[in-house]
């Protein structure tokens, strides 16, 4: 551990600096950071990180939608709402572990891969961001799915009942996926390599942290009694809980085009337009049919156009369309960055210069925000300046089997991950996963001072 600021810090257990000269970064470490943890400190490692996933800024929609399953039940005491919480829980408890099941699957198959590896494909991104769009669409009175606001999910989350709330479950888990919570990048780095029994213990006890919150809230008899009684309020706020949900789906596209380039953000901008009209015939058809008319017409042809809007999106040649630019994720507005490569970060240790690594993606929230708030802030930038710190980041936005290496070397399974390599060779630093400028800016200060 190294104390820098008045906080600890890892020190990975990666390869040292190369000597001058040195053409890499030498041999792969006899352990990566986390590789001392037990299947009980995992698996406690990986609760915790559930627990705080509810609180990251990817998971905004998530408490959208829980937010409003709660104000359905309307505070009152009963069976059905504990049967509520309980399906919400088995709903992430089988996404989490079927999620789990295919990252270990694909692992051994040896694929390079990490958590949030389905981000990284085009077709889902896109498709992801057409049920966002669904989601406030039917918020915003558009269209009704369902009768109640606690099966607002997805098209199966909107039947309502148990069903709808285990598919609001999935929904949730596949929404907060994006983000890496604080103590969950250790134990799910740790459980990839591990055993499938002992792999799949983590991820449980991850998703049962994950769920637990919402649980305990519809089946404690002291806390369901606090909640609102239903009434009016309710249809204004379900008007106001769309508006996150449409500022995931623009989030999305903004992934989606730092993934495929121009041509994708024409392709889901045209989806966007035929499911928003199929949203507004299946809701004319629900008022047909309230006025006692024949919706079948209105309805087929609602049906029709989604799943020609989804098709447009997941159609196996969107993938193959190259990214714009080379580069994924969007620049700091004034951090002067250069791309990462094993080599060119030789190269820089080589030549005895501090150098930042930043391990990001376009679709990690927690990356974008610490960027936005810590790195690309005026102080940051001036002490890498002043420091002559090099900053390299290396864009996980689209599969690269480099970084994936990379980040297994030191623990880690994704995003986010943040490295300070010192001028006087040396392991590097590795900061908290929750950046704050005093921490990163005592980090670079004991990186180029050598203390």
């Amino acid at each position: 551990m190294l104390a820098v600021d008045g906080q600890a810090y890892e020190i990975a257990a990666a390869p040292g600096a190369p000597p001058p000269g040195a053409a890499g970064l030498g041999p792969p470490a006899p352990k990566a950071a986390g590789a001392s943890l037990g299947l009980l400190s995992a698996a406690v490692f990986a609760f915790l990180g559930g627990l705080i996933l509810n609180l990251m800024p990817c998971v905004f929609p998530v408490l959208a939608m829980k937010a409003a399953s709660l104000a359905a039940h309307g505070g009152r005491e009963t069976a059905l709402a504990r049967r509520h919480g309980l399906a919400f829980g088995a709903g992430v408890l089988i996404t989490f572990l079927a999620l789990a099941g295919l990252l270990i699957g694909l692992k051994a198959a040896g694929q390079a891969i990490g958590w949030g590896f389905q981000l990284q494909s085009p077709p889902v991104v896109a498709a992801l961001a057409l049920l966002m769009l669904a989601i406030a669409l039917d918020l915003s009175g558009v269209y009704e799915v369902g009768t109640s606001l606690q099966g607002m999910g997805s098209g199966l989350a909107g039947r309502g009942g148990i069903v709808g709330d285990v598919f609001t479950g999935a929904l949730a888990v596949v929404v907060a996926a994006p983000c890496t919570a604080p103590f969950m990048g250790a134990a799910v780095g740790w459980a990839l390599t591990q055993p499938p029994a002992a792999a799949l213990t983590v991820f449980l006890a991850l998703a049962v942290g994950f769920a637990l919150p919402m649980v305990l809230i519809a089946v404690w008899p002291g806390l369901l009694k606090r909640l609102p009684k239903p009434g009016p309020w309710m249809d204004v706020f379900r008007r106001v809980l769309a508006f996150p949900m449409y500022g995931a789906a623009a989030w999305l596209v903004w992934v989606l085009t730092l993934q495929a380039g121009a041509a994708a953000l024409a392709r889901i901008l045209i989806a966007a337009i035929v499911l928003a009209f199929a949203a507004w015939l299946a809701g004319a058809a629900q008022r047909r049919a309230a006025a006692g008319g024949r919706p079948l017409a209105l309805g087929g042809a609602a049906a029709v156009l989604a799943v020609a809007a989804l098709a447009g999106v997941i159609w196996p040649a969107y993938a193959e369309t190259p990214a714009a630019g080379g580069t994924a994720t969007a620049a700091a507005a004034e951090a002067d960055s250069e791309a990462y490569s094993p080599e060119r970060l030789a190269a820089l240790r080589a030549e005895g210069r501090p150098v930042f690594v930043n391990y990001t993606a376009a679709w990690c929230v927690s990356c974008q925000v610490n960027d936005r708030v810590v790195i690309s802030t005026r102080a940051v930038v001036d002490a890498m300046k002043q420091k002559r710190v090099a900053y390299l980041k290396a864009d996980w936005t689209k599969r690269d089997p480099v970084i994936a290496a990379e980040l297994a070397r030191f623990g880690r399974a994704g995003v986010p991950l943040y490295l300070v390599y010192g001028a006087d060779g040396g392991q590097p630093v590795i900061l908290p996963a929750i950046l704050t400028q005093g921490a990163v800016l005592g980090a670079l200060d004991a990186a180029a001072t050598g203390r």
